[in-house]
């Protein structure tokens, strides 16, 4: 009897506890102490266009890595998100560049008044798409998550290339100034694309907690045999978690192109290795079942603080891998840790 009751009292934790056993939590602290520390060493760090830039660029990766959330709570991964962020971006803006598309549509009355969001609509299902060919291959024909996301990453990346022929897309029309502010514009000091990242990053998270959606999430990636038993439809589950992988990274393609002003088929190069690593950082476990938003928002803005400090200070940029490294494999080392004490 006192056995039980001392596995009851191990297993019952207060919020407190909860709180301060995250992952995401650590990884708070961790980004605390840099700031911290560089506001001392480094006057720069701490400026006004500093911190703008420093949140503007994690939220690139941290649209994406929201979804890659999900992906890996259910115990899949997503080699491909790089690529479609590059494939997506050079649809974007293929449409928006009318001397490319066939003459009777770039010279329609249509073109003329809506071709910017034709644009972002035709990037935001060219997502969709591929994502779900990934979801399909992965739920509904058992292939492996890693092989399917590692063939898709090459095909996305030979189409950009191919749709591109190797060209870059600057020339966005004459309302161009409308597309630029998309991704470009900023609102109460900051980018309009870091209030896209919050936004997203409440709204999913409140999916995932509060919603019979984001329990089946959790569910499948805790066991997917007792889901199944359970009455999830495990297979729509797995999916529709690689359908908004792909649709996150055709957001995050729009917003990077509109902020940048130009695309070329290189867009995305390597950033699913960075989205992978601010969703561990963050506290996601690759094993399944556990992770949150927040943690991927934070694991992004731990990343790119870290990238910044080390130019601020000097270092060679090339030693940027080798921090980042030890920061992932800190990360599944603390979580192993603490699945042992649990």
């Amino acid at each position: 009897m006192k056995f039980n009751q001392d596995i009851i009292a191990k297993s019952e934790k207060t919020s407190l506890q909860k709180f301060l056993s995250e992952q995401s939590f650590w990884v708070t602290i961790s980004l605390a102490i840099i700031c911290f520390v560089m506001y001392f060493v480094e006057d720069a760090f701490s400026s006004k266009d500093n911190i703008y830039n420093i949140a503007r660029n994690f939220s690139f990766i941290g649209i994406m890595a929201i979804s890659m959330t999900l992906v890996i709570i259910t115990a899949g991964i997503d080699l491909s998100v790089g690529s479609i962020m590059g494939l997506t971006g050079i649809i974007c803006g293929l449409f928006l560049d009318a001397q490319y598309l066939p003459q009777w549509y770039a010279q329609s009355a249509f073109y003329e008044s809506n071709y910017v969001w034709v644009g972002i609509v035709a990037a935001l299902l060219a997502g969709i798409i591929l994502g779900a060919v990934n979801g399909y291959l992965i739920a509904y024909l058992n292939l492996s998550p890693f092989v399917v996301t590692l063939g898709m990453m090459a095909i996305a990346r030979s189409l950009a290339i191919v749709i591109s022929n190797n060209k870059m897309f600057y020339e966005f029309g004459p309302k161009d100034e409308i597309f630029f502010e998309i991704g470009g514009g900023q609102f109460l000091g900051l980018a309009n694309v870091t209030w896209l990242l919050i936004f997203l990053t409440i709204l999913m998270g409140l999916v995932l907690k509060y919603t019979a959606y984001g329990r089946h999430v959790y569910a499948v990636g805790s066991n997917k045999k007792a889901a199944e038993l359970a009455g999830i439809n495990v297979r729509w589950i797995e999916m529709s978690v690689y359908i908004l992988s792909g649709f996150f990274a055709a957001i995050a393609a729009v917003m990077i192109v509109s902020w940048m002003g130009s695309v070329t088929n290189g867009l995305g190069y390597t950033y699913e290795l960075r989205v992978i690593a601010a969703t561990v950082i963050g506290g996601a476990n690759l094993m399944g079942g556990v992770g949150g938003t927040y943690g991927a928002f934070i694991g992004a803005a731990l990343m790119e603080t870290i990238r910044n400090s080390l130019l601020m200070a000097g270092i060679d940029p090339n030693w940027q891998g080798t921090f980042l490294g030890i920061f992932i494999i800190a990360a599944v080392w603390l979580e192993k840790v603490k699945n042992k004490k649990s």
